[in-house]
């Protein structure tokens, strides 16, 4: 094949190749794919595609739209470096036919930068220096069908001396055989099928493995009892079995010195296999094959198992961390109720704040429930009258049982024939509100603490108003935040947010600009402008006043404009997820649903004709009319109340406790039952059929009744279960199976990818009869640094 400037130049993206790619993996058709690229390059979101475009992308829901997107972007942006190392290589003048395929045949974007990365040295790799000798000609023909002698005699061809330039002498025979040798190695490391092959056998045969790393001045015994990643001390899983959260606490041990981790690979499988694909017919093509895969081949691969097993682990991470978010950001608000909203203390006292309906700031007062008990009994009855409180909503942090107690006495003693209660509420992230700009901003009289008690109240009136003023990561619903790609998370997180306000919709004049920036059209600065309008304007009266807003115009109106209600407006279509492009078809179909009757199929026909509406719109336009400005929240688990208060104390292995799912992990759930401790169980207590991944049984926010079958009283650690059978095995744990250690029956080379800049550990390299770490330790909590480790581990 020959290259020209002409021909590389012509090469571009194949964009209808990446739809059909798309299309297959997600099982719906390329036309659907083409619509949702379509729409996303006019500008608009994906909240607005899933919503008001289902006719054209035949009702993909907003999931499937996300991940055309996201698939979309990532294959063009894989294809576009494809493209961009072809040619670069033939800007070097070094582009063959073989490293073209190579690079045209890779498959992930590691593969291909592994085949770029000779090419961005100054540094020639020897098969350059080979070919440059002119030896390639020997490469093919000790590829072919000759023998030993055969290929001697050829090399005696290629003995020269370069007047010019010495580094292009062969020396000798010998040298010409290196030389060539050295090219069909890198062939054979640059060969997609090659590198796939061996990729798939390390894969299903290797290992990873780790070692604890002995602190200088500490004998080895107590290292290994005083880690935190005892259960990796010396630990060995197979590379397919590995579970994400292990990867994430490997990665998070190794980069803090703690653990040496190593992947063990079948490497003389690896050269079989490839020997016996190319059938060489002279020792110096196998020594060849040899050279390419342990010199070359097999640390890329390795490098390549370890950087997917960390993305894939990072994407689960994120994945877990999303989803438990969504959930906790849909949590059911307590509408039209006043609350008084407490924020425990002990040395500066408990700050306690009373919220109208709305969630406007009445007032304050600080109690000490400790120093003074009487005091702030009689603070907090009097706020209940003043303020007209109907909810307490006590923040689970420090002094909060001490405050239940006295919020309990108080009610019990002068409400309990009425219907004030109170109930738990979560203080993640409400620090770093309180000390936040947005904070300063909202409350600029306010001291920090009061701040923090307002934040507690409103969290119960409306979780999402309030939580999307922190930061995702703060709120503590995930385990691995610190340990994954932190861009990577921020990214997905913003997503998960902006989709939960959209599906549940932002009352236009009440919303705060933190709620209206994840609506779909407006960024931060637009968000700001709405905010200056309605406080220099009043109240927005309609969404077509909405245009009167610097920064919003027509294709922000269009994107934004079915996901702000506006109660106050005179048109009651401004109050429902009606867009205002359909309002005209929106009127001739109202009468049918004011009188509850069904619009005749020929009536839906003429209007879908009249107006250009796909017949998908009409009838999302006919059901929004007929249910109108509901709340996608009030299908949720609404916050546990209560009356009285427990202590760790009162509770007895046995007892039933209401609870309600805090944080969901891989190894289980944490579930908050109103006390400080939280509750932990096992993912295989939460049902009685086997249960592979938590999240299929249980979510954040779900509220149920749990058995208690564990306490240690000494660490305050409770553990639950959800299974029938729970009242049977009290004061039993049930951490299901360890992880199956590898037989240690193979000994094998072990392949050590060293970093730049680092030196390998003593321990790093074993020659093939290297003995096999023991069998693998611990329960599957899987983050053995995390602080419920060793409750799943049951060292008593």
């Amino acid at each position: 094949m020959e290259f020209t400037q002409e021909s590389i130049d012509a090469l571009v993206v194949n964009e209808v190749d990446i739809m059909k790619k798309i299309a297959e993996e997600l099982n719906i058709r390329v036309s659907q794919v083409s619509a949702v690229i379509s729409l996303i390059n006019e500008d608009c979101t994906i909240a607005f595609i899933s919503r008001y475009r289902k006719d054209k992308t035949d009702n993909l829901n907003e999931v499937e739209v996300a991940e055309c997107d996201h698939k979309f972007k990532s294959y063009k942006n894989l294809e576009e470096r494809r493209l961009e190392i072809v040619r670069g290589i033939f800007g070097q003048g070094k582009l063959t036919e073989s490293l073209y395929n190579a690079v045209m045949g890779a498959k992930t974007l590691t593969e291909l930068e592994d085949l770029w990365a000779p090419f961005k040295k100054k540094k020639k790799t020897r098969g350059m220096v080979a070919i440059e000798k002119g030896l390639e000609p020997l490469a093919d023909f000790m590829e072919g069908q000759n023998d030993d002698a055969a290929v001697e005699a050829e090399a005696q061809k290629f003995i020269k001396t370069d007047n010019e330039d010495a580094a292009l002498n062969v020396e000798s025979f010998m040298d010409a055989i290196a030389g060539a040798q050295d090219i069909i190695a890198e062939r054979t490391s640059q060969n997609p099928q090659n590198r796939s092959d061996v990729h798939d056998l390390y894969m299903a045969e290797g290992t990873i493995e780790t070692k604890g790393i002995v602190p200088e001045g500490v004998d080895a015994e107590t290292a290994e009892k005083t880690s935190t990643y005892k259960m990796y001390w010396d630990y060995s899983e197979s590379l397919n079995q590995v579970k994400p959260h292990r990867i994430l606490a490997m990665n998070r041990a190794e980069r803090e010195g703690a653990l040496s981790v190593n992947i063990n690979v079948p490497v003389d499988g690896a050269i079989a296999l490839l020997q016996k694909k190319a059938k060489p017919s002279n020792k110096y093509h196998n020594d060849a094959i040899e050279d390419g895969l342990v010199r070359l081949l097999s640390p890329a691969v390795v490098r390549e198992i370890r950087s997917n097993e960390t993305d894939e682990a990072d994407d689960h991470g994120i994945e877990l961390f999303s989803e438990n978010l969504k959930n906790l950001l849909m949590t059911q608000p307590i509408k039209g109720s006043r609350v008084l909203g407490v924020d425990p203390g002990y040395r500066n006292g408990t700050k306690c704040a009373a919220l109208d309906e709305t969630g406007k700031f009445l007032g304050f007062f600080k109690i000490f429930q400790e120093q003074n008990p009487q005091d702030a009994y009689e603070q907090i009855n009097n706020a209940i009258d003043k303020y007209d409180i109907q909810v307490i909503a006590v923040g689970n942090g420090t002094g909060s049982q001490e405050v239940q107690a006295i919020v309990s006495k108080v009610l019990s003693e002068n409400y309990s024939d009425s219907d004030v209660k109170y109930t738990v509420v979560d203080e993640s992230g409400a620090s770093v509100y309180s000390a936040s700009p947005v904070a300063t901003e909202e409350f600029p009289e306010l001291d920090v603490m009061v701040r923090g008690a307002i934040s507690m109240g409103r969290r119960l009136q409306d979780p999402l108003a309030e939580l999307v003023k922190i930061d995702p990561k703060a709120i503590g619903v995930g385990l691995y935040q610190h340990d994954v790609n932190q861009k990577k998370l921020a990214e997905q997180l913003d997503e998960v947010v902006s989709s939960v306000v959209n599906n549940v919709g932002v009352n236009l004049n009440t919303a705060s600009y933190m709620l209206l920036k994840y609506v779909s059209g407006i960024n931060l600065s637009t968000a700001k402008k709405i905010v200056a309008y309605r406080d220099a304007n009043g109240k927005i009266k309609s969404r077509e006043e909405l245009k009167k807003v610097p920064g919003i115009g027509p294709k922000a109106f269009e994107q934004c404009a079915g996901f702000l209600k506006i109660a106050e407006s005179s048109d009651p279509l401004d109050n429902t997820w009606v867009h205002p492009e359909n309002y005209e078809v929106a009127r001739e179909v109202l009468s049918y649903v004011q009188q509850k009757k069904a619009v005749p199929a020929d009536v839906k026909k003429s209007l879908c004709e009249k107006y250009s509406v796909g017949e998908t719109t009409l009838n999302d336009i006919i059901e929004e009319l007929g249910k109108p400005n509901r709340d996608p929240r009030d299908g949720y688990p609404a916050p546990i109340m209560q009356k009285g208060v427990v202590n760790f104390e009162d509770l007895t292995v046995g007892m039933k406790v209401t609870g309600k799912i805090k944080n969901v992990v891989d190894f289980g759930a944490f579930v908050d039952i109103g006390l400080h401790e939280t509750a932990l169980i096992h993912v295989s207590e939460l049902s009685d059929n086997f249960v592979s991944d938590p999240m299929d049984v249980v979510k954040v926010g779900d509220v149920k009744e749990f058995t208690i079958i564990d306490l240690d009283k000494d660490r305050k650690r409770i553990s639950l279960s959800l299974k029938s059978d729970a009242h049977t095995r009290l004061g039993q744990t049930n951490e299901g199976k360890k992880p199956k250690a590898t037989d240690g029956s193979a000994p094998r080379r072990k392949v050590v990818v060293v970093k730049k800049g680092e030196k390998p550990r003593e321990n790093a390299f074993a020659g093939s009869g290297s003995r096999r770490p023991n069998a693998s330790r611990g329960s599957d909590d899987g983050m053995s640094y995390n602080p419920f480790a060793a409750f799943f581990n049951n060292q008593k």
